[in-house]
This record gives C-alpha cells, sequence and structure tokens, in this order.
C-alpha cells in the first residue's frame, strides 16, 4: 500500500511513524510525570527530549491547551505547542515533532499555515500535524466562538490550511477565514509539497469525512477486544473514501500508567491505560496485528520519576516498535 498523497512517500516525518502491519512509538509531553498537579515543572524538558531523540522514539507530541481551566486541572507542556516544536526542531534531530492535536477551530488557518510550513522546513520535514475540533467548552468564549460551531469551523479552517500549504498562488473563499484571488502567495511551502495532518478524535466530523480529506486519524487507545473492530471500521472507511491500495494510518493515543508489575496487564483508565512494561507489549503487539501504525503515550499519570519510565520504555518496549529508517534527505 501506498499513502494517499505521492509527497508523503517521501516526507521524513510521517515515514518515520507511519507504514502499514508496523507500529511506532512515540511519547505525548510533557515529558514529566505528575499525576496530582495540574502543571509540570517543565524542569530539564529540553534534555529529556533529546534523550529520547538519541533513544529513538518516533516523536514528541504537543498538546494544544491556552488556558488553565481547574475543572480540567491539566495544562499540558505549559507552552504554545507550534512555538515549542520550533524549539525542539531546533535541539533535536531525527524525531519526529507532532501535534496531538491543534484545536484547529479556534485557530486562524493562514497563520497557522505560515507556522506549520516554517517548522517543515527549519526541522527538515518532521512535523506531523494532528488537528482536533476540542473538547474544552470553557475556552471557546474567552476566543468569542460558539462551541457548537467547531464542527463546521474545523472544515472551513482545514479548507483553507491545506489550500495554502498546497498551492500557488491560491484561490478560494471562506465562510470565516477570508478570501484569495490568486493574487498571493503563502510563502515559505513545504519540503515535499505537504505537511501531513491527521485527525486527532473524531473532530465532530464523520469517518467518511475524515477518510476522504485526513492523511490518517489518532484516536483513542481502545481495549483489546475493540482493536480489530476499530481497525477494520476505518480501514473501510479508507477504501471506500481512496481506493483499495491507499495507506492512511491509524494510531492510537492516551495517558499511560506504567505499572511497576513487569507484567500487569492491559488495564482502562480514564484517557488512557494501565499495565506493566510486558503488559503494555503484548497490548502494542495486538494493536500491530490488527494494523495499527502508531502509540502516542502521555506518561504524566505514572508515578515514579520520568526519566525511569523513559529508560524502562526504551531498553524493553521500543525495541518491539523501533521508529522507521527514512532518509533525511531535506531536497524535495
Amino acid at each position: 500500500m501506498t499513502p494517499s498523497q505521492p509527497q508523503l512517500d517521501r516526507h521524513p516525518g510521517f515515514q518515520r511513524l507511519f507504514r502499514p502491519q508496523a507500529l511506532t512509538l512515540g511519547l505525548i509531553l510533557p515529558l514529566e510525570t505528575h499525576p496530582r498537579r495540574a502543571a509540570p515543572t517543565m524542569e530539564n524538558h529540553l534534555q529529556l527530549a533529546q534523550r529520547a531523540d538519541e533513544l529513538d522514539f518516533g516523536a514528541l507530541w504537543m498538546r494544544d491547551v491556552p488556558f488553565f481551566d481547574p475543572e480540567y486541572n491539566d495544562v499540558a507542556q505549559v507552552f504554545e505547542p507550534m512555538v515549542y516544536l520550533g524549539y525542539l526542531a531546533a535541539a533535536t534531530s531525527r524525531i519526529a515533532l507532532g501535534t496531538t492535536g491543534i484545536v484547529l477551530p479556534t485557530r486562524e488557518p493562514m497563520y497557522l499555515a505560515k507556522q506549520a510550513t516554517s517548522l517543515d522546513q527549519l526541522s527538515g520535514a518532521r512535523l506531523v500535524m494532528g488537528l482536533s475540533s476540542g473538547d474544552r467548552r470553557s475556552d471557546y468564549p474567552m476566543l468569542g466562538i460558539d462551541f457548537d460551531s467547531r464542527g463546521e469551523r474545523y472544515r472551513d479552517a482545514f479548507a483553507v490550511f491545506r489550500t495554502l500549504t498546497e498551492e500557488r498562488f491560491p484561490h478560494f473563499r471562506s465562510e470565516r477565514y477570508g478570501h484569495a484571488n490568486g493574487a498571493l502567495d503563502l510563502v515559505p511551502k513545504s519540503l515535499f509539497g505537504r505537511i501531513p495532518a491527521i485527525a486527532v478524535g473524531r473532530s465532530r466530523q464523520s469517518t467518511e469525512w475524515l477518510a476522504q480529506n485526513l492523511d490518517g486519524l489518532l484516536s483513542f487507545a481502545p481495549s483489546p477486544i475493540r482493536l480489530q473492530r476499530a481497525f477494520d471500521d476505518w480501514r473501510s472507511h479508507v477504501r471506500a473514501a481512496a481506493g483499495e491500495n491507499v495507506f492512511k494510518p491509524l494510531g492510537m493515543g492516551g495517558f499511560l500508567d506504567l505499572s511497576p508489575d513487569p507484567d500487569e496487564p492491559f488495564q482502562r483508565i480514564p484517557g488512557g491505560l494501565r499495565a506493566g512494561r510486558n503488559g503494555l507489549v503484548e497490548y502494542l503487539q495486538q494493536a500491530q496485528t490488527v494494523g495499527f501504525s502508531h502509540a502516542a503515550l502521555n506518561a504524566k499519570v505514572s508515578r515514579q520519576p520520568y526519566v525511569e519510565v523513559l529508560e524502562e520504555l526504551a531498553e524493553y518496549v521500543l525495541p518491539h516498535f523501533p521508529s522507521h529508517d527514512p532518509s533525511y534527505d531535506t531536497n524535495p
């Protein structure tokens, strides 16, 4: 199978993470455990990101949480994700850099396109954009946006984002985000002609629309008995939308509470899973067998220091799910 767009055949970030029947492992930031606190300290965050790069994890993923809401008690990695990605791009060399995900209905897509193509250029095409609709109702009044319109805004913003990043001197007309008559062009463009864009969750869209328009899907980690059904559902929609031989990956993401008992099997926890290292390997091998291509794990809920989690995952889990080794030639 080949990607749905030829540009992704050579895109280093996409190719590092996504291939059929070969699951890779990524880390959702912050690289710090803080199960009882809203905010991480962000101490040694650069060194831990560089260590993850050295250990050959597949990706570092950023969440998009602009405000502190005590009801959620979680501010992700504190720093704005696109800014932080640029900082880490300069400090790492191979690891893919992604978002899980940018809350697209709250973003101005023209500036987001500029940020994304700039990051694509500066990182050597390691950027993978995960795009979500957002679930924090309290953010929307702060931004003057109707929460119930987020599904429509997602589609509108995505169309503008794609047009600006992929077309030269584009023509478009958006209900919310302006119009272009072909007189102006966005610079820079992405190195390989496309910024990989995957849906994070259903994003208030039909699966048919996601399969038609996005380059992949990152869902919540399903229970073991639901893995096959989740993959079959996504694959059937991709096949109907894009054809039998098109590859649009399905990945999973969520919290990881890494148990000190290495043999503890998969257990569902709110927003993710708990398992020992051997139980985690068993679960991810099941996911790989049915067709999942990536797992993005957020270990903030684990109770041991993050450096211990990182080294344990690297020694016992990552060897079963190695990152792919695309050519990092950035000449298109």
